[in-house]
Protein backbone atom coordinates (compact mmCIF):
# COMPACT_ATOMS: atom_id res chain seq x y z
CA UNK A 1 0.00 0.00 0.00
CA UNK A 2 2.78 2.44 0.89
CA UNK A 3 4.40 1.54 -2.42
CA UNK A 4 1.30 2.73 -4.34
CA UNK A 5 1.09 5.96 -2.34
CA UNK A 6 4.75 6.76 -3.05
CA UNK A 7 4.32 6.02 -6.77
CA UNK A 8 1.23 8.28 -6.86
CA UNK A 9 3.07 11.13 -5.12
CA UNK A 10 6.09 10.69 -7.39
CA UNK A 11 3.99 10.67 -10.59
CA UNK A 12 1.93 13.67 -9.45
CA UNK A 13 5.08 15.71 -8.75
CA UNK A 14 6.38 15.16 -12.27
CA UNK A 15 3.08 16.06 -13.86
CA UNK A 16 2.86 19.31 -11.86
CA UNK A 17 6.41 20.24 -12.86
CA UNK A 18 5.52 19.81 -16.51
CA UNK A 19 2.46 22.04 -16.09
CA UNK A 20 4.61 24.87 -14.81
CA UNK A 21 6.84 24.89 -17.86
CA UNK A 22 6.30 27.50 -20.55
CA UNK A 23 6.88 26.90 -24.23
CA UNK A 24 9.42 29.17 -25.93
CA UNK A 25 6.72 31.03 -27.92
CA UNK A 26 4.61 31.54 -24.78
CA UNK A 27 7.27 33.30 -22.71
CA UNK A 28 6.26 36.70 -21.47
CA UNK A 29 8.52 39.45 -22.62
CA UNK A 30 9.42 42.28 -20.32
CA UNK A 31 9.47 45.58 -22.16
CA UNK A 32 12.94 47.07 -22.18
CA UNK A 33 13.34 50.10 -19.97
CA UNK A 34 13.95 53.15 -22.10
CA UNK A 35 16.78 55.49 -21.19
CA UNK A 36 14.60 58.32 -22.38
CA UNK A 37 12.86 60.34 -19.74
CA UNK A 38 10.12 62.02 -21.66
CA UNK A 39 7.22 64.17 -20.56
CA UNK A 40 5.09 66.85 -22.12
CA UNK A 41 7.45 69.77 -22.59
CA UNK A 42 5.05 71.80 -24.73
CA UNK A 43 4.45 74.23 -21.86
CA UNK A 44 8.04 75.48 -22.21
CA UNK A 45 7.39 78.56 -24.34
CA UNK A 46 10.98 79.28 -25.40
CA UNK A 47 11.58 76.92 -28.30
CA UNK A 48 15.36 76.72 -27.83
CA UNK A 49 14.98 75.94 -24.12
CA UNK A 50 12.37 73.28 -24.96
CA UNK A 51 14.70 71.59 -27.47
CA UNK A 52 17.61 71.77 -25.04
CA UNK A 53 15.51 70.18 -22.28
CA UNK A 54 14.39 67.47 -24.73
CA UNK A 55 18.07 66.68 -25.37
CA UNK A 56 18.79 66.67 -21.63
CA UNK A 57 15.88 64.30 -20.98
CA UNK A 58 17.12 61.79 -23.53
CA UNK A 59 20.82 62.16 -22.76
CA UNK A 60 21.42 63.38 -26.31
CA UNK A 61 24.82 64.93 -27.07
CA UNK A 62 22.87 67.53 -29.04
CA UNK A 63 22.48 69.23 -25.64
CA UNK A 64 25.89 70.87 -26.14
CA UNK A 65 24.88 72.40 -29.49
CA UNK A 66 22.49 74.83 -27.79
CA UNK A 67 25.36 76.50 -25.93
CA UNK A 68 28.31 78.65 -26.92
CA UNK A 69 31.72 76.98 -26.78
CA UNK A 70 32.51 77.83 -23.15
CA UNK A 71 29.32 78.89 -21.40
CA UNK A 72 29.36 80.19 -17.86
CA UNK A 73 27.66 77.80 -15.47
CA UNK A 74 26.78 77.96 -11.82
CA UNK A 75 25.53 75.19 -9.58
CA UNK A 76 23.93 76.55 -6.39
CA UNK A 77 25.84 79.80 -6.97
CA UNK A 78 29.23 78.15 -7.43
CA UNK A 79 30.93 78.47 -10.81
CA UNK A 80 31.54 75.05 -12.39
CA UNK A 81 32.89 73.90 -15.75
CA UNK A 82 29.90 73.28 -18.02
CA UNK A 83 31.47 70.52 -20.12
CA UNK A 84 32.93 68.64 -17.16
CA UNK A 85 29.65 68.87 -15.27
CA UNK A 86 27.51 67.54 -18.11
CA UNK A 87 30.02 64.89 -19.17
CA UNK A 88 29.08 63.25 -15.85
CA UNK A 89 25.40 64.25 -15.73
CA UNK A 90 24.09 63.92 -19.29
CA UNK A 91 22.12 60.71 -19.63
CA UNK A 92 21.99 60.18 -15.87
CA UNK A 93 20.24 63.31 -14.63
CA UNK A 94 16.88 64.59 -15.82
CA UNK A 95 13.63 66.33 -14.90
CA UNK A 96 10.90 64.17 -13.43
CA UNK A 97 8.41 67.03 -13.71
CA UNK A 98 8.27 70.60 -14.94
CA UNK A 99 6.33 72.50 -12.31
CA UNK A 100 6.83 76.17 -13.16
CA UNK A 101 8.17 78.22 -16.06
CA UNK A 102 9.16 81.87 -15.79
CA UNK A 103 11.13 84.58 -17.61
CA UNK A 104 9.53 84.03 -21.02
CA UNK A 105 10.24 80.29 -20.89
CA UNK A 106 13.92 80.57 -19.94
CA UNK A 107 13.62 79.68 -16.24
CA UNK A 108 12.48 76.12 -15.57
CA UNK A 109 11.52 74.77 -12.15
CA UNK A 110 10.74 71.16 -11.42
CA UNK A 111 11.51 67.93 -9.65
CA UNK A 112 14.87 66.58 -10.79
CA UNK A 113 16.65 63.23 -10.57
CA UNK A 114 20.26 64.18 -9.86
CA UNK A 115 22.06 60.85 -10.04
CA UNK A 116 23.81 59.99 -6.79
CA UNK A 117 22.52 63.17 -5.14
CA UNK A 118 18.90 62.02 -5.19
CA UNK A 119 15.70 63.72 -6.27
CA UNK A 120 14.78 67.28 -5.34
CA UNK A 121 13.26 70.52 -6.70
CA UNK A 122 15.63 72.50 -8.93
CA UNK A 123 15.78 75.49 -11.24
CA UNK A 124 17.53 75.83 -14.58
CA UNK A 125 17.96 79.42 -15.76
CA UNK A 126 19.07 79.77 -19.37
CA UNK A 127 20.69 83.01 -20.61
CA UNK A 128 20.78 83.61 -24.40
CA UNK A 129 23.20 85.68 -26.39
CA UNK A 130 22.25 87.79 -29.44
CA UNK A 131 22.67 84.76 -31.74
CA UNK A 132 20.17 82.70 -29.73
CA UNK A 133 22.71 80.35 -28.12
CA UNK A 134 22.96 79.95 -24.38
CA UNK A 135 25.96 81.74 -22.92
CA UNK A 136 25.12 80.97 -19.30
CA UNK A 137 23.24 78.33 -17.33
CA UNK A 138 22.44 78.71 -13.65
CA UNK A 139 21.13 75.62 -11.88
CA UNK A 140 20.43 74.94 -8.25
CA UNK A 141 18.06 73.71 -5.63
CA UNK A 142 14.74 75.52 -5.77
CA UNK A 143 13.34 76.83 -2.53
Amino acid sequence: MIKYILITIFATSFSLTACGQVKENQKKTTPSISKQHTMDLSKITDETVRHAIEALQTGDQKWYSFFIENPVMTDDGNTVDFTTFFSKALGKEYFLSIDRIENEGKDIYGNFKAGQWGTFPVFFKFHKNAEGKFERLDIGQAK
